[in-house]
């Protein structure tokens, strides 16, 4: 009996085509987009357009009636000059460089005297970090309020405090010209204090410990080790807080009017306050624009220092 074999037919494997490499990029580029585009959306949306409609504005001779007529004619670099040839202008200018200044190095100072003295351990200590962190939660306008009514002249807790132990009791914390501008600055130190210390708290934290077990080893004091370690090394964070705090501070609005609505005499007036004035009180939308494209214009300085800073930190 003979047996017959039929050959098996050779198995073929399909080889999977290659992807095109045009189209993979292409794919990863709209998943990009994708991703990115309700945050491009948001920003062109709430941040762009009214950016771009103040601009247009400050250009414009944009008055109540506009609102009902829709003509604003564009009137060139009027409201420019107006506002440059007005005094007040210069004393706005000048009193938000002061309370700048004077707010980010007392703020500063504080916060980092005591973002170093919570470093130590001791009883209490978490609960008096928060206790510190109120003022900071606190609503702004709130606090200037309260601030409002205790350094009243006559009825605030200071001058009764400061009566009872004979030092004083009548000063014109907010109703002097010369007093003014120091109360707004001080007032805005305690409130920006818990900000600067929560940030160069956590700085310190990441210091190495070594370090200052070495410098004692030789010798190093402790003002030393502290210019000569401490500080570098919170260089980035402290770059960060002076440049954040700046852009938090040269714009403050609430605080001012509700501690003395820019005055008395307009000792206290600022470039936020006299943004709010020229538009809501005064009326005239096109100055208020055109000082509100200032501090934009500031703002934006420092933020592009700000991320020079960070980039070149990260080098």
């Amino acid at each position: 009996m003979s047996t017959t074999t039929v050959a098996a037919a050779p198995l073929t494997k399909k080889t999977a085509k290659p992807p095109n490499p045009a189209r993979v990029r292409r794919r990863r580029r709209l998943a990009q987009w994708g991703f990115i585009a309700p945050a491009v959306i948001f920003m062109a949306l709430f941040f762009g357009y009214p950016l771009v409609r103040n601009i247009v504005m400050s250009f414009q001779d944009y008055s109540p009636s506009t609102f009902f007529t829709g003509e604003s004619p564009f009137n060139g670099t009027d409201n420019w000059s107006k506002v440059f040839n007005d005094e007040l202008f210069g004393k706005a200018l000048w009193h938000t460089i002061l309370f700048t200044i004077g707010s980010l190095v007392g703020q500063f100072c504080v916060g980092l005297g005591l973002a170093v003295f919570f470093t130590r351990r001791f009883p209490l200590n978490g609960v008096l970090r928060s206790l510190i962190l109120l003022p900071w939660l606190v609503p702004m306008v709130v606090s200037g309020v309260v601030w409002r009514r205790i350094l009243d002249q006559d009825t605030g807790v200071l001058n009764s405090f400061l009566g009872t132990i004979g030092v004083g009791g009548d000063t014109p914390w907010l109703t002097s010209t010369g007093m003014a501008l120091i109360s707004v600055i001080l007032v805005n130190i305690w409130i920006g204090i818990p900000f600067n210390m929560v940030i160069l708290y956590g700085g310190l934290q990441e210091v190495p410990k070594e370090l200052y077990e070495a410098a004692s080893l030789d010798g190093a004091s402790a003002w030393r080790s502290f210019r000569s370690i401490t500080l570098p090394m919170l260089r980035p964070v402290i770059t960060v807080v002076l440049v954040l705090g700046f852009m938090s501070t040269v714009k403050i609005l609430d605080l001012i009017l509700a501690l003395t609505d820019g005055g008395p005499a307009d000792s206290t007036q600022t470039l936020g306050t006299l943004t709010y004035q020229n538009s809501f009180v005064q009326l005239d939308f096109g100055a208020g624009a055109v000082v509100g494209n200032i501090l934009i214009l500031i703002s934006a300085v420092f933020a592009v220092f700000y991320l020079r800073a960070n980039r070149n930190e990260g080098k």
